[in-house]
């Protein structure tokens, strides 16, 4: 295996390349094929994202001549990225394996399935939780100057994919803590030590990323992305008396 690794570093740029434009071919086609087959799924996932609406009373409608189209083509994609993500991460870490050491793999190996988890831990707390509070903030806050309050579908679409990839990225805060905790770049007892600061600088990153500007919106992401860095610390504790308790062992042996 490390013969494997060091003959990848020597590969030249040519083959890097190649075997990049065979990911991202096979990734693509993956892609394609997963978007074909989520033509058929598109109703189902479209009923599944207009819930929280429909839950508030606000009805979807289409404003365009092209809009309908282009909302089945959103969500065939949506649907072919889904069914295509086992493919497009297998060539991807096809891709980065060769050239990674035993350590750095590893490292890949326990990072990989809890930052998955995390994202959808992230996305089902926004769907479920964030998202119908945010849509009833929205819609009724100016109720006594609008009768009426419609939504066209692809607005409504384009507003909660990219609320639910918000909040599946922001979920990955412990991940990247505890990366930087395993190459020593920083430590539990400085994360703790810095906690006030780290919550002034979590209120301005949901702020920020925040899709809405109401004050319940970025308290809901405040919340968790607190939650999630002090229980980064304690889980950064536990990496560093695994590696003394390793440590030890091979010095006594």
């Amino acid at each position: 295996m490390k013969r494997k690794a060091q003959q990848s570093a020597e590969m030249p740029l040519w083959d890097h390349l190649k075997a990049l434009r065979k990911a991202l071919l096979v990734s693509a086609y993956a892609v394609a094929a997963g978007t074909v087959g989520g033509w058929a799924l598109s109703g189902h996932v479209f009923r599944i994202l207009a819930a929280p609406v429909e839950s508030v009373g606000v009805p979807l409608i289409s404003i365009g001549v092209m809009e309908q189209l282009m909302v089945k083509l959103k969500l065939s994609l949506i649907a072919g990225v889904i069914i295509a993500a086992p493919v497009v991460i297998w060539q991807l870490w096809s891709f980065i394996l060769p050239a990674l050491t035993k350590s750095e793999k590893k490292m890949v190996y326990l990072v990989a399935v809890p930052s998955i988890l995390l994202f959808a831990c992230g996305v089902a707390f926004a769907f479920y939780v964030v998202l119908p509070l945010c849509l009833k903030f929205l819609f009724f806050i100016g109720n006594d100057v609008v009768d009426t309050v419609q939504s066209a579908i692809g607005d409504y679409l384009g507003f909660v994919t990219a609320f639910l990839i918000t909040f599946g990225c922001v979920f990955q805060l412990p991940i990247v803590l505890l990366v930087l905790i395993r190459l020593d770049i920083v430590s539990p007892a400085a994360l703790g030590k810095y906690r006030k600061y780290a919550f002034f600088i979590i209120v301005v990153v949901a702020v920020i990323l925040s899709p809405t500007p109401d004050l319940a919106t970025q308290a809901l992401m405040v919340t968790p992305m607190y939650l999630l860095y002090e229980m980064s610390i304690w889980l950064g504790y536990l990496v560093i008396r695994r590696r003394r308790k390793r440590l030890a062992r091979e010095d006594s042996g």
